[in-house]
């Protein structure tokens, strides 16, 4: 079961991926400092599958052929002189 979708457009830049496994280490450091072992294990075992997800297993997506092909045709239409009979 999968429960971060690492070709989600949110998590394409670097300083997003690292301030969310931050986040969640953070926050087991505070629960440790609080005496709530329960909680401080549960947000490092969270950190530890959001580093493994996002930081270790991460392939980056390439940009869609589809997106090409629309900048292409966009192109295109510009280099059209534009029609003066109406």
């Amino acid at each position: 079961m999968q429960l971060i979708d690492p070709s989600h457009p949110i998590y394409k830049p670097l300083w997003v991926r690292i301030l969310i496994v931050a986040v969640c280490f953070g926050w087991a450091a505070v629960e440790t400092l609080g005496s709530q072992p329960f909680w401080a294990m549960l947000s490092g075992a969270l950190g530890a599958y959001s580093a493994w997800m996002l930081l270790l297993n991460f392939k980056p997506q390439p940009p869609a052929a589809e997106s090409d092909a629309t900048a292409r045709d966009d192109a295109a239409e510009n280099d059209e002189p534009p029609s003066e009979g109406k």
